[in-house]
């Protein structure tokens, strides 16, 4: 056997090894689960049941923290702010402690109103049709993640519980209305993201990376932009992160977030002005002050996620728990029980560190490329577009969000490659005489490669080589096609897309199927 191929053996069964593993210790968590549930459970009379729901709960949030938590760590691993390894541990820790600490006492266990619980009285229907949800969300949430596509956790477990309800009630038992807001949010969620960051970017190129001393620039823009960014998380963390520990209004919130805000511009200006003598002259040596700033926002959005989220994993099974043994199926509001939360945060963690590191490649690196300003400014844009769309009631998806401005900062970054190509163009068309294409090519293709900022100073050059600058129309053809350069991962935009659109309807569909076949089952 040649060597090489004997190389390929091995790297295959090294990565066979490391899949059996993963698997391995995901089965062992759920495993845990099973017998944790069913010594607790041994005395209720559907203990089978329960046992049931707590090893789908477990599963449906291995696969949240597996494909939902790449949004908030992607774009710090991917501009190289975090090592995968330290954004995995950061997430894990910041996940656990925002489901545990802020989880929530109290959720719908119908989530966002979706079906009408007075339609299924019975709680023995109920159970079914929260099991269905669970596991139909929960599947297209693994095959998601295995097709490498973010989607919203929220959307499936919707689209899970509505499936699973027209098949227990009929049609009449969604509240449509609902579902037309959430349709919306499609569309609502990832273009508001992407404005957002694409703005926030715009305003950095222009006041930093276009002029000639961008660090001297950056000590004066910099700090602000810092304020903003801890003005938003403060307002984000305090409206949605603890919500459950206290009750803040949305004034309230802001005044605090504007007023931790500027404390922060007074407390980082100083150290900004201590560290811009020891940075390069570059968009390198201004995108190490966006560091520290990128790590503890990648953490406080995994807080709030962990805060908010757990509930798409717990709220189901903590309205199975209180049907089986209250024995008020359907209630629109159960407690949920401390070790229902921690099966949940200990799931995302655990689907996370196996699962996730795909998904945190996908969003930080194969979208479109990302240095530490534009992961900066994706992470802002995520905070404050949550922040209004609570304010306006609107349901957006977080995931949306941070997906919308990855792709709004690529975009942007197109925008502007493909308008100053055409100023080019105009330049280069300008001039007449016989051309003399040696020297304009040689400058054409360093500009084709550089960096937005080194375009500038190439457009003064080929300003000032006057006739030796002529191109013919053939020339001015191919110029545009070089210039016209792809900055987002167009099959990654369709896939993310299309995935976006069907999650819903294939929750919805596969939930209703195992509801049939678990009441199938159950019934004699």
């Amino acid at each position: 056997m040649k060597v090489k191929e004997y190389l390929k053996i091995e790297s295959a069964a090294d990565l066979s090894r490391s899949e059996v593993g993963r698997l391995g210790t995901a089965v062992l968590f759920i495993v845990a689960v099973m017998i944790y549930a069913g010594s607790k459970f041994a005395h209720i009379e559907q203990s089978h049941l329960l046992v049931a729901a707590a090893v789908v709960g477990a599963y449906m949030a291995i696969n949240i923290g597996a494909n939902d938590v790449a949004n908030n760590v992607g774009p710090a691993v991917g501009s190289f702010a975090l090592t995968l390894t330290g954004a995995i541990f950061i997430a894990a820790i910041f996940e656990a402690a925002g489901a545990i600490i802020a989880g929530g006492d109290v959720v719908s266990t119908v989530k966002k109103g979706i079906i009408d619980p007075a339609d299924i009285a019975d709680p023995q229907v109920f159970v079914w049709v929260m099991m269905g949800a669970l596991t139909g969300a929960a599947i297209w949430l693994n095959a998601a993640t295995w097709l490498g596509a973010p989607v919203s956790t929220t959307h499936s477990i919707v689209g899970g519980v509505m499936g699973a309800g027209i098949a227990a009630a009929g049609w009449d038992v969604v509240n449509w209305e609902a579902m037309t807001k959430i349709a919306a949010s499609w569309v609502i969620s990832p273009v508001t993201g992407g404005i957002i960051a694409a703005a926030f970017l715009y305003f950095l190129k222009r006041t930093v990376f276009f002029k000639a001393e961008p660090v001297d620039c950056a000590r004066k823009v910099v700090p602000f932009m810092i304020g903003i960014m801890v003005w938003a998380f403060t307002t984000y963390i305090a409206l949605k992160g603890i919500k459950q520990i206290i009750k803040i209004d949305f004034a309230n919130a802001v005044l605090i977030g504007l007023v931790v805000g500027l404390v922060s511009i007074v407390i980082v200006r100083p150290l900004i002005n201590r560290e811009a003598p020891n940075l390069e002259n570059n968009r390198e040596g201004v995108n190490r002050l966006f560091t520290i700033p990128l790590i503890i926002s990648a953490a406080l959005l995994s807080f709030a996620h962990g805060a908010n989220d757990v509930a798409n994993a717990v709220g189901p099974l903590a309205g199975i728990v209180d049907a089986l043994t209250v024995g008020e199926g359907g209630s629109p509001k159960v407690a949920i029980p401390l070790w229902v939360m921690v099966i949940g945060a200990l799931g995302i963690s655990v689907g996370l560190a196996l699962f996730g590191p795909k998904l945190i490649r996908t969003v930080g690196s194969e979208i479109t490329e990302l240095d530490r300003s534009r992961a900066f400014c994706i992470a802002l844009a995520a905070a404050i577009t949550v922040i209004v769309a609570s304010h306006l009631k609107l349901p957006v998806s977080s995931t949306h969000v941070a997906l919308g401005a990855v792709f709004g900062v690529g975009f942007l970054r197109e925008f502007l490659e493909l308008r100053v190509g055409k100023v080019v163009e105009d330049v280069l068309h300008q001039h007449e005489g016989e051309p003399d294409f040696a020297k304009a090519e040689e400058v054409l293709m360093n500009f084709q490669n550089a960096p937005p900022e080194e375009k500038q100073r190439i457009l003064k050059e080929l300003q000032k080589m006057g006739p030796e600058a002529v191109i013919n129309a053939a020339q001015r053809k191919e110029l545009r096609k070089a210039l016209k350069r792809q900055l987002v991962k167009r099959s990654s935009l369709f896939k993310i897309i299309s995935a976006w659109i069907i999650t819903v309807p294939v929750s919805a569909i596969m939930a209703a199927m195992f509801y049939f076949v678990l009441r199938g089952m159950m019934l004699p």
